[in-house]
């Protein structure tokens, strides 16, 4: 399209303007329009190209172009039956959503007549005024067509291009509808300008299925139609009680494969993102776009238009692409159109100047009223039109376009619809009793806009609003029943009209408690108050007749939901009063509640267990007390006397035994066999004899180490040894589970941190079942699969996906809980690359050396150490210069494990490069050795992590990461990720990590963009960006298609709407620089933890090596369990004290990134990780050991609690009930950081509440006494999930098994 000043048509206009213009004058055209023709030869022609094309879908019938013809025709023949003919109208009031309805709209101008709709739910009374006005021959209704009057249409020919194609009734300022007759040639020069429009490059065409979703009576519906039948594509009405909840049809757009919509911007608001991912067109009309939506909705893809036109002009009159960026215009003309901008004087106005927008060109209709035709659509001089039309609309002339800036006369915009308020004021008058009346247009504090018809009663009567509101139903369209206010008088101006913007806003309100509501009625008059912009006086107020709305009601759902999240917005309609909705509600929550006695864990559970941990402890004091011995033989070798030997034959022995993957996985998988005996797949008692059995083998596992064996290889025999079956060619990734139910098919794929040990604590029960995968399937990275879930040959089971039941082969799935979704965008390689036994031994050694890399980074300090120690004469004397070493030591160990994390990864990112590499090849074998670094030194380094060096650390290992950077615990593929200037990850957070499917292993670059936040556990897969500005929440994934500023939040992703903070930017983006070098001090503190671990270090071999010099080493390493066990009770308390010391007593409270507090709360937290953790409390999960050590930390824990987690971070904020259960993976998250601002509120579980495996809690939530929260779900801010409920999902919905 091309912008030109109108030379042509007003040269001699121009040349008359003032001298004072000196910029070009607001003129606008965009070339001619199409050759003349009528509607009849688009659709022909259409027809002949695509004959056996889809036509109309509308659910029940499908009419190809041919047919739809032939149906045509056969109704055609029905209204020349009735004498219908060339220049004759008929009314259509036909039921929306049918075939019957365009099959009549048709026919109708194929008999050479005009349509005239009217839509089906309008009252009788306003169907009879505009069938009257528009003078209709015959009227179409279901089924029937019943002849109005004496049809004097002319027979023989068909409708030319001067002749109408159709007849619209707007709203009237005097009361009465106007009726706006459009010919053939300017509808068919508006369905051609549009075809030359959109999709330039890929036109519609028979593939494409377009959205007919509003109303035959509203010219819009007019695009509709046409955007199908000019290029052969489907139209496909929707329902019309989907249309009216507006939230609803998101989800049947996606069902029914919708890629073309034209639609009113409210409604679109109310659509999920995903609703729109097949939508390659999408067009906005009727009302203002927000710029919001208009970010969110233009993504890569997708072609976006805003679109302005008065019924006068023939549906549209200019149009602007949008691209999420910049104001939104209504752009520039169609072909055939011609814009101007005037002042008051009918002059245009200058280029960058504000004025009335003006209409010609082709598009132009005609009112039926002669009178008003000529006022409307007068000449203007100044350009030299013989018509204009004058569309008191107010915008501001640029070059790239119009902008609209709002009404000049009492004509507004409601609900995408345009009325003039003279309609209703006129409507207001003819009621009964009503002395004065006038309507206006206010916003609520939601912000929506109401329709507001003010009232002053004649004297001595009182007016029963309910009654008026039924009488304002009978004659006018729903969208002009205004909500009712009585006034004493009306506001007027000096020249005598009403001053509508004087009218009394917000409406006087009465307070909902002392009206004698139910708490029910009250909590839902606070939402009508809200969201209406007045409260209600008793429970017989009825939602509709107070404003309520389709848009309105869909909010006020939203609200609902948080309690019930199982209505819809169906019950508003059903339930419009306030008393019957709120009894509704109840009697829901009696349906859906059933109250169940959780008893706490049995005391002899934790005794059993406790005892327990002195034997599990023992194992892992075996492999300490060998390490030990090998130093002493060193030590001896080098001429220390003191120090005792052991063969080293034991110490071969040892190292297969104790150290070896083989001995690892041999130890893990025969005590699991053996305790594991005899049990099958069931649900049994918390704290019974199976639950202990599991847990025991549980914590075998962990204690030999074979959890650790993440090598591919060594993977698929672990659990093959534990008994899974595992067929040919699987890519396992994931710790299979200790029960050994898992069958994995074929060539199936399960990505790291996939959840597969099929068992988890509900309450007072524990739920164990088989997993089964089927051939080719695919399971991406931290999905959880329930006990019992089945996934089917060649499924696809998307990242961070909960699944329950069964996946049919052949299907994609996510989301928590997981449900079928279009297609994965990957395009997998269509053959399996071959294997090779090379690469399984190649992944098998690089498992072994990997493991042995704490141990060669601990060389650097054992070296230290042993320089100390150099003269010394006895155990004694050298204990204690090692501990004056160990400061140094710890450096040294420190610096050598990050030199060595990162040499291998900048040697293995080497050649490293984007697409589908086979799983047995170099290029994946690089990525996952990569990933495996990189998750050792989250651990390893994790002081390094959440701290000023984290960016720093990143650039060195190869990540491009931009200034101001806040990086936590993230786990990157460094050679594939980009961080922009401003971002914020969160802890636990995945960037670009690999993809597994069919043989093969993908890798492409992920970004996070400018100021972007990636919460806690967020992941952004391979090819994925979180854009400029945008947030991906807690446990979310980032969306395939995001614009800037948008949020998301869930699996899958939903888009959220995100308040921003208003902060001192000094102490969260652009601090001081003495701010930054006490931050860089305080966290160099960070290596603290860490020396103190060295010393335990120290101290444990010092032990374990004079109990070998007093009694040998058979008794040190019996006793070396014992000896772990102390050692890590002084590590618990050590952090105990380090959180006293440095933060004290959480409170509620917030505090900026730039503060002490924060810095040291990470101090504490370094205790925690760095020191307790790995010495003790890692290992405690499910014991009494774990809360015992929480109480010290501030925990409020209830009895028989049992607890799997310690990531309970801001202890003092977390009450634990009798009897909760939170499972393995769980966070309970009592801070959030907020545009750099840490805010911490207080986390409760109420008793018996259950958060399965992998469930977040967000601060200020809280989980009602007896109450479930399934795996893999979230729990969202605020959120108080009532008592005696199941829940599950991400965010948590009710959960019905």
């Amino acid at each position: 399209m091309t912008l030109t000043a109108d030379h042509d048509s007003a040269l001699a206009a121009v040349a008359e303007l003032p001298l004072a213009f000196v910029t070009p004058p607001a003129l606008f055209r965009s070339g001619p329009g199409a050759a003349e023709r009528t509607l009849l030869d688009v659709l022909a022609a259409t027809a002949a190209e695509h004959p056996n094309a889809p036509a109309v879908d509308d659910g029940t019938t499908t009419l190809s172009y041919r047919r739809l013809l032939e149906e045509v025709e056969v109704y055609a023949g029905r209204l020349r039956g009735h004498g219908v003919g060339l220049g004759d109208r008929v009314g259509i009031r036909l039921s929306s959503g049918t075939a019957e309805l365009y099959i009549a709209i048709l026919a109708t101008l194929s008999v050479g007549a005009a349509y005239v709709p009217v839509d089906a739910d309008d009252p009788e009374e306003r169907a009879e005024l505009v069938f009257g006005e528009a003078g209709v021959a015959a009227v179409a209704t279901d089924g029937i067509i019943t002849v109005s009057g004496t049809p004097g249409g002319r027979d023989g020919r068909g409708a030319g291009p001067a002749d109408d194609a159709w007849i619209i009734f707007t709203s009237g300022s005097t009361g009465k509808p106007k009726g706006v007759a459009v010919t053939h040639a300017s509808a068919a020069a508006f369905v051609d300008a549009e075809a030359r429009l959109f999709l330039a490059d890929e036109p519609i065409g028979p593939g494409d299925r377009v959205l007919a979703g509003l109303s035959v009576a509203f010219d819009a519906s007019c695009e509709e139609m046409w955007l199908a039948w000019r290029h052969g594509a489907c139209l496909v009405p929707a329902p019309r009680a989907l249309v009216r909840t507006g939230v609803d049809l998101g989800p049947w757009l996606v069902a029914q494969g919708i890629t073309v919509v034209s639609t009113v911007p409210t409604l679109a608001a109310l659509w999920p993102a995903d609703a729109l991912e097949d939508v390659r067109l999408l067009i906005f009309g009727g009302e203002a776009c927000p710029p919001e939506l208009a970010e969110r909705v233009a993504v890569e893809g997708r072609e976006v238009w805003n679109t302005y036109g008065p019924t006068e002009a023939t549906v549209v009159a200019c149009a602007a692409q949008m691209t999420g960026e910049g104001p939104v215009r209504i752009g520039l003309p169609l072909a055939g159109w011609q814009l101007a901008v005037v002042n008051d004087e009918g002059e245009p106005v200058a280029m960058g100047e504000t004025g009335e927008l003006v209409i010609g060109g082709v598009g132009l209709a005609r009112y039926l009223d002669v009178e008003k035709d000529a006022e409307k659509f007068a000449p203007l001089p100044s350009l030299g039109w013989e018509r204009a039309y004058r569309s008191g609309d107010m915008v501001r002339a640029e070059s790239e376009g119009l902008l609209f800036l709002g009404r000049l006369d009492e004509q507004v915009k409601l609900g995408g619809r345009r009325i003039e308020l003279g309609e209703v004021d006129s409507a207001l008058q003819s009621l009964p009793g009503v002395q004065g009346a006038a309507a206006a247009v206010r916003r609520t504090k939601a912000g929506n806009q109401v329709l507001v018809g003010y009232v002053v009663p004649a004297a001595g009567t009182e007016l029963d609003l309910d009654d008026a509101a039924t009488q304002l139903r009978g004659q006018l369209p729903a969208a002009l029943v205004p909500l009712l206010a009585v006034v004493e008088d009306l506001p007027t101006r000096t020249s005598g009209k009403v001053d509508r913007a004087a009218l009394p806003w917000p409406l006087s309100t009465v307070d909902a408690g002392a009206a004698g509501l139910s708490a029910t009625e009250a909590w839902l008059a606070e939402g009508w108050a809200e969201i209406l912009g007045v409260s209600v006086r008793t429970p017989k107020a009825d939602f509709f007749t107070h404003g309520g709305g389709s848009l309105t009601a869909a909010q006020l759902i939203a609200r609902i939901r948080t309690r019930h999240p199982e209505v819809s917005v169906n019950d508003i309609y059903q339930y419009p009063k306030l008393g019957a909705l709120a009894t509704h509600l109840d009697a829901l929550s009696g349906q859906e509640t059933e109250r169940r006695e959780i008893a706490p864990t049995p005391r002899r559970a934790g005794v059993i267990q406790t005892l327990l941990m002195v034997p599990l402890m023992g194992l892992a004091g075996l492999r300490w007390a060998s390490l030990a011995a090998a130093a002493s033989n060193v030590l001896a070798l080098l001429g220390f006397g003191w120090a005792p030997t052991l063969n080293w034959a034991w110490l071969v022995l040892a190292w297969l035994v104790l150290f070896s993957p083989a001995g690892r996985i041999a130890i893990a998988a025969g005590g699991a066999r053996v305790l594991l005996s005899g049990v099958r797949p069931g649900t049994y008692p918390r704290g019974g004899s199976v639950h202990l059995r599991l847990w025991t083998a549980e914590k075998l596992a962990e204690f030999s180490g074979a959890d650790s064996v993440a090598g591919a290889s060594w993977m698929t025999t672990y659990a093959k040894a534990l008994g899974a079956r595992i067929s040919r060619d699987v890519d396992l990734h994931s710790p299979p589970p200790v029960t050994g139910f898992l069958k994995l098919g074929r060539g199936a794929a399960v990505e790291p941190e996939v959840d597969l040990t099929g068992h988890w604590v509900d309450g007072d029960l524990v739920h164990i079942g088989k997993i089964r995968i089927g051939a080719e399937a695919r399971i991406g990275a931290r999905s959880t699969l329930f006990p019992g879930a089945r996934v089917g040959k060649g499924a696809e089971i998307a990242a961070g996906s909960t699944v329950r039941g069964a996946v049919p082969g052949g299907q994609h799935w996510a989301g928590s809980p997981a449900a079928r979704t279009a297609k994965d965008a990957l395009k997998w390689p269509s053959s399996r690359p071959p294997r090779s036994r090379f690469w399984s031994a190649v992944y098998g050694a690089t498992s072994v050396v990997l493991g042995l890399l704490p141990g060669i980074a601990g060389l650097a300090g054992v070296a230290v150490l042993g320089y100390a120690i150099a003269g010394t004469m006895a155990p004694g004397a050298a204990l204690t210069q090692a501990l004056v070493f160990v400061p140094v030591a710890t450096v040294a160990y420190f610096l050598a494990y990050a030199l060595l994390v990162l040499v291998g990864v900048r040697v293995l990112s080497v050649g490293m490069v984007e697409g589908y590499h086979p799983v047995h090849g170099r290029v994946a074998w690089q990525v996952w050795a990569t990933e495996r670094l990189m998750g050792m030194a989250r651990e390893g380094l994790f002081p390094l992590y959440a701290s000023l060096f984290t960016p720093v650390w990143l650039r060195l290992l190869g990540a491009k990461v931009g200034r101001n950077v806040e990086a936590s615990t993230v786990l990157a593929l460094p050679k594939m990720t980009k961080v922009d200037s401003g971002a914020f990850l969160a802890d636990d957070t995945m960037v670009a990590t690999y993809e597994l499917g069919h043989g093969w292993l993908h890798v492409a670059p992920a970004r996070i963009g400018k100021q972007a936040f990636l919460g806690n556990s967020g992941m952004t897969a391979p090819g994925r960006s979180v854009p400029k500005r945008g947030l991906v929440g807690v446990l979310s994934s980032t969306p395939l298609k995001a614009k800037k500023g948008s949020s998301y939040l869930g699996m899958p992703p939903l888009p959220v709407r995100r308040a921003v903070g208003d902060a001192d930017t000094s102490r969260t983006y652009t601090p001081a620089l003495h701010l930054k070098a006490a931050r860089a001090f305080v966290e160099l503190c960070r290596i603290v933890p860490v020396m103190c671990a060295v010393a335990l270090t120290v101290g444990v071999a010092a032990g374990l090596l004079t109990l070998a010099s007093l009694f040998g080493f058979a008794v040190a390493a019996l006793l070396a369990g014992p000896v772990l066990l102390v050692a890590g009770i002084v590590a618990a308390l050590t952090a105990t004290v380090m959180k006293w010391l440095l933060v004290g007593k959480f409170r509620a409270i917030e505090h900026p990134l730039w503060s002490s507090f924060v810095w040291r709360n990470e101090l504490a937290d370094t205790f925690v990780e760095a020191l307790a953790v790995p010495w003790l409390i890692g290992s405690v999960g499910g014991t009494p050991l774990l809360p015992a050590w929480l109480r010290t930390m501030g925990v409020k824990i209830g009895r028989g609690v049992w607890l799997e987690t310690y990531w309970l971070p801001e202890s003092d904020l977390v009450r634990l009930g009798d009897g909760a259960t939170i499972n393995r993976g769980c966070v309970v998250q009592t801070h959030l950081f907020h545009d750099r601002i840490m805010s911490m509120s207080p986390v409760t579980l109420d008793e018996g509440a259950t958060l399965g495996p992998h469930g977040i809690v967000l601060p200020g939530a809280s989980i009602g006494a007896r109450t479930t929260v399934g795996p893999g779900s979230l729990v969202t801010r605020g959120d108080e999930v009532p008592a005696d409920g199941r829940w599950l999902g991400n965010p948590i919905a009710a959960w019905r098994r």
